[in-house]
């Protein structure tokens, strides 16, 4: 099972359109030639034009010129997203002059694109904070109707093909929300299994994990844990999740049937939701290094349209990769609707 690849076709097959809003980066640049070379997606590149030809020309790039170029300050439909981000924003005290300089910014133009339904969705952090990422994307594009938190999941693709789906499963919160409520978790769940099923394609089994599985600890982080699961079951009744239960017995159908006898999750795991960001942060982390894995994310999960920061030290090909990603998210989304 090639799970990238199948991302990647399902991409080719649906072309979305992307906007990558740090377009003289040479990791994006070199991303955005081969997404074109290959035909992954529609991209669109916000930037200075003429350096980005010059750049084109430095690294050798030959399909550049196939993108759409958004100069961000000098383009025809700059004052109907000054107009859009007033409207928008005029409540919280938003002046036509702030608008008018915040719309020449690649990250906030970017999500005001999205918003006015000329781009499908958005990858960026390879020059900028996750901070400056995601305001914009807040303050504009939102989040999904009945989500209010926005949370990060990898995909794991784990050497050890009995675990997960062939040896692919989804971890979150690896990446936003610090101490999640049981609200939180709640949320975090609800939009992981929407991530499974629109990316991995496959039907999301949810363990809310913790250091006790059924009670056999109590402690008030144990029952903030199991509070989420209830709470995500009266969300989204169709969803297959347990909780709380302790890693092993949701990786391991023999220590799972003797923990959890009787649970459907225990031990066929193939999502796992962790009880905080240090715990996922960590987990992933130790998976990927010690485990051999290959963790492919963050991927935000909860905003009304694909929005998915990249790490600074990100390569081209991470870029590659989550601009396929993000074309899986908008299709799914499109689709839901």
């Amino acid at each position: 099972m090639d799970l990238m690849q199948d991302i990647i076709n399902r991409a080719k097959a649906n072309l979305q359109r992307i906007v990558l809003p740090e377009g003289t980066d040479e990791r994006t640049l070199r991303a955005a030639d081969r997404l074109l070379t290959d035909k992954v997606a529609h991209i669109i590149l916000i930037g200075d034009p003429n350096e980005i030809s010059q750049l084109t020309t430095q690294y050798g790039l030959s399909h550049i010129q196939e993108a759409t170029i958004i100069n961000p300050v000098h383009h025809e439909k700059k004052e109907v997203y000054i107009h859009l981000l007033l409207e928008l924003r005029q409540k919280k005290g938003m002046t036509p002059k702030q608008a008018a300089t915040l719309v020449e910014n690649p990250l906030y133009l970017a999500c005001l694109m999205i918003k006015a339904g000329d781009a499908d969705g958005e990858i960026a952090g390879a020059d900028n904070t996750t901070g400056d990422v995601l305001r914009p994307a807040l303050q504009i594009i939102k989040t999904v109707p009945g989500i209010s938190s926005v949370s990060g999941a990898f995909i794991m693709f784990i050497k050890d093909k009995s675990y997960g789906d062939d040896g692919i499963m989804v971890f979150a919160d690896c990446a936003v929300i610090p101490d999640p409520t049981a609200d939180e978790l709640t949320q975090i769940a609800v939009s992981t299994a929407q991530t499974t099923r629109n990316i991995v394609g496959v039907e999301p089994r949810i363990a809310m994990l913790s250091f006790s599985t059924k009670g056999s600890t109590s402690h008030p982080r144990v029952d903030k844990v199991a509070e989420a699961t209830r709470l995500a079951k009266k969300m989204a009744p169709d969803l297959k999740i347990d909780g709380e239960l302790q890693a092993d017995a949701a990786l391991v159908e023999a220590i799972g049937l003797k923990k959890a006898p009787g649970s459907e999750i225990a031990g066929k795991a193939n999502v796992l939701v962790f009880p905080s960001l240090e715990v996922g942060n960590i987990a992933y982390k130790l998976v990927q290094r010690l485990g051999g894995a290959e963790a492919v994310g963050p991927i935000l999960q909860g905003m009304a349209a694909p929005v998915n920061d990249l790490s600074r030290g990100c390569s081209s090909d991470d870029i590659y990769k989550m601009v396929a990603i993000a074309a899986n998210q908008a299709i799914g989304m499109k689709s839901a609707k």
